[in-house]
């Protein structure tokens, strides 16, 4: 049989098209495979192709580079930019694909503002003194507008 991490790939591949919503057959026609092939790679008796593996990540619509890394294909190496809870979002069972996306964003978007959009090592993280969009600095909270208890008379 397949050595790698076949077994924990067909685990997560299950536990991904659950997540999903989809059927055995929803997903190996989306993903296009034949049906008894994607229960065997489910069931850890086949170990399928990078090209297979695309085909499933687009499917489920989650990153290839995620079933790369489940298959032993690639290492999970690049956490300093954010991968590695790219891909704990992407794994995470409890959340659907919808909130798997908008957490993504949120996380995606806090990066840039801090700095670290692209270069991993831009140090350019720290501008809290050049604007007024850091947040509330003298006690202002613009989420509760009337602290005080009544209305704000301008």
């Amino acid at each position: 049989m397949a050595s790698l991490n076949v077994g924990n790939l067909g685990e997560f591949l299950r536990e991904q098209r659950r997540t999903a919503q989809l059927s055995l057959r929803q997903l190996a026609d989306a993903a296009g495979v034949s049906n008894p092939y994607l229960s065997q790679i489910e069931r850890g008796l086949r170990k399928p192709s990078a090209e297979i593996l695309q085909q499933l990540a687009k499917a489920l619509r989650i990153s290839a580079e995620t079933l790369y890394v489940q298959a032993g294909i690639l290492d999970e190496r690049r956490s300093p930019d954010g991968a590695g809870v790219q891909t704990a979002i992407l794994t995470d069972p409890s959340l659907n694909e919808r909130q798997k996306q908008v957490l993504l964003q949120i996380y995606e978007s806090f990066r840039k503002e801090n700095g670290h959009g692209g270069d991993p090592d831009d140090d350019t993280a720290h501008r809290s003194d050049d604007g007024p969009d850091d947040g509330p600095e003298n006690g202002d909270h613009p989420h509760e507008p009337e602290a005080d208890g009544g209305p704000h008379a301008t």
